[in-house]
């Protein structure tokens, strides 16, 4: 008798061996995943020669599998780093992009504003002489000022242009009448007669008006490419979560494990993977819209009438303008200040000639836009079309990745990786967003706890957008950025490599949809029938044992 319990076992034994994965009469070698392990860079100590019982594993299917649980950790850490990789190669294409359109707008802003300061220093130079050259510091003063707020200096633009026209007051009355002892007092007293006199005529009301408007909307567009830029690398590095590099794994490495390296992922299976690891860079797109879209707005204001060109290629001559105004009107606006200020008492140097300052003020240079103006609309076509493509990135990030990975043609639809065997992949696909995922059936994920770098990226562009809108009615609002350091900022996700892997931070859930179809279900039910044989005959030996006794 003990010889047949012998045989029973022996039996089951070869029984076990016989209904292996796919009903191979002898388990199938491992060399394919040998060689693929490592030139993955892995060594292949403990990888085993022929495929084994996969009970150990934790993220992909247990059925007999070429991996240990080594390995499936290693391979699961190197797709987390593959898919972060893909991400920042994104993000990087999109950044050089972004600052290659703010090197050649920044770059053409300042040649042109550069160009308008070197036009007024060789033209005033000719025509007003010793009048401009005593007093050059005023004019330097303004573009160093204007260069300085358009690079994003803490300056109030009207108080920068106010404060020219006074300073540009006092030295041109002090030029007008040196046959007076003018001391800094009386002076003071001039420049602050400037609202009422209007010595300028209409020019510095029309130039402050054109000029703020002009450089409220050149700055913030500049910022918003920065801006625009910041955000895309900064959401780029954001670390994956646990889930996603579970549901990365299953989908990438687990078909190796099974000795089925060549099939591919079902399309609408990846879509869900990606949708789910990508969810909350999803929730950029709303806001990410609305920048693009406002600083489109913005760029088309810079090719009218009254334009980047115009403006600032044309304020030596209106500058120059409302000088020869005041020199035309010296006398009656001497009266007037003199009344105002008080009399002046004659110890000065000479009589300053300003009948010959007036005679060769008024050669004036006419402004020349040439081919900048075309420049400036190429420029504006570039960027706008760029800012037009850019629009669905954070919600076309899914299908991007997923669009060199999955299985395509004649019956891949029936015979793709669904995420357990090669069958048709059934569960919808979700939609955009963290809100979105609550019952993504391949990433698991917990919608109450966002990731805070990207919730404060988010708000960066909020702020940028209402910027951008301040700008273009020619408001100049500055906000104070958020903190890069947020508390208590992370998504919930694991901070080791490879976490617990009781840890699953999900929503609880009453229903959870069919993740897989009838006939996948049977391929599963059939391996555990598969052992009915052994665990007959098993059970046949122990009552043979219990009626021997």
């Amino acid at each position: 008798m003990d010889s047949f319990i012998i045989a029973a076992l022996a039996l089951c034994s070869l029984t076990a061996t016989a209904y292996g994965d796919k009903g191979t009469s002898k388990a199938r070698s491992c060399s394919d995943i040998r060689q693929f392990y490592n030139g993955k860079g892995f060594p292949v100590d403990g990888v085993p020669i022929a495929e084994i019982s996969g009970e150990h594993l934790r993220i992909c299917p247990q059925g007999y599998t070429c991996c240990t649980s080594d390995m499936e950790d290693n391979l699961a850490r190197l797709s987390r780093t593959e898919m972060e990789g893909l991400l920042k190669d994104a993000g990087r294409s999109l950044q050089t992009s972004l600052t290659g359109q703010f090197k050649a707008f920044n770059g053409y802003f300042l040649e042109l504003l550069n160009r308008s300061a070197n036009t007024l220093q060789e033209t005033f130079t000719t025509n007003w002489g010793s009048l401009y050259t005593q007093n050059s510091q005023v004019f330097s003063d303004l573009y160093t000022d204007l260069r300085h707020y358009y690079r994003g200096s803490n300056l109030n633009l009207e108080e920068v242009l106010n404060d020219f026209w006074a300073k540009l007051l006092e030295k041109l009355f002090y030029q007008a009448n040196k046959q007076y002892f003018i001391g800094e007092d009386y002076l003071e007293c001039v420049s602050k007669q400037i609202e009422t006199l209007r010595p300028f005529g209409d020019t510095p009301r029309e130039l402050k008006t054109k000029v703020t408007r002009t450089f409220v909307a050149a700055r913030s567009f500049v910022q918003g490419l920065v801006v625009s830029g910041e955000v895309v690398r900064k959401v780029s590095q954001v670390v994956l979560s646990q889930e996603c590099m579970r549901a990365m794994m299953r989908m990438t490495y687990c078909p190796h494990c099974r000795s089925m390296a060549s099939a591919r992922p079902c399309a609408n299976y990846c879509s869900n993977v990606m949708k789910g690891c990508l969810a909350n860079q999803a929730d950029l797109n709303t806001e990410w819209r609305h920048l693009a879209e406002t600083m489109m707005q913005v760029a088309d204001r810079f090719d009218d009438q009254s334009g980047v060109d115009v403006v600032v290629s044309s304020l030596h001559s209106r500058i120059s303008e409302a000088m020869l105004n005041m020199m035309d009107n010296i006398e009656t606006i001497n009266t007037k200040l003199f009344q105002a200020c008080g009399n002046l008492k004659e110890g000065g140097t000479s009589s300053t000639g300003v009948d010959d300052f007036i005679k060769r003020g008024k050669v004036v240079v006419e402004d020349t836009l040439g081919p900048s103006s075309s420049k400036l609309d190429k420029l504006v076509s570039d960027v706008t079309i760029r800012l037009r493509d850019m629009q669905p990135y954070w919600v076309s990030l899914p299908s991007l990745l997923c669009s060199d990975r999955v299985a395509t043609g004649a019956g891949a639809e029936d015979k793709c990786w669904n995420g357990m065997n090669r069958a048709r992949y059934l569960p919808e696909v979700m939609g955009d967003g963290l809100a979105s995922q609550i019952n993504n059936p391949e990433v698991e994920i917990d919608i109450t706890k966002p990731d805070m770098t990207i919730r404060q990226q988010i708000m960066q562009l909020k702020i940028m957008t209402h910027r951008l809108k301040n700008a273009l009615n020619g408001n100049d609002v500055d906000f104070q950025d958020t903190s890069d350091d947020v508390s208590g900022s992370g998504s919930g996700m694991c901070t080791d490599d490879i976490c617990s892997r009781s840890q699953r931070p999900i929503v609880p859930v009453t229903e959870r949809p069919n993740l897989y179809p009838p006939e996948q279900e049977k391929v599963m039910k059939a391996s555990a029938h598969q052992n009915l044989p052994c665990i007959t005959i098993y059970l046949l030996s122990l009552l043979i044992l219990l009626l021997r006794r």
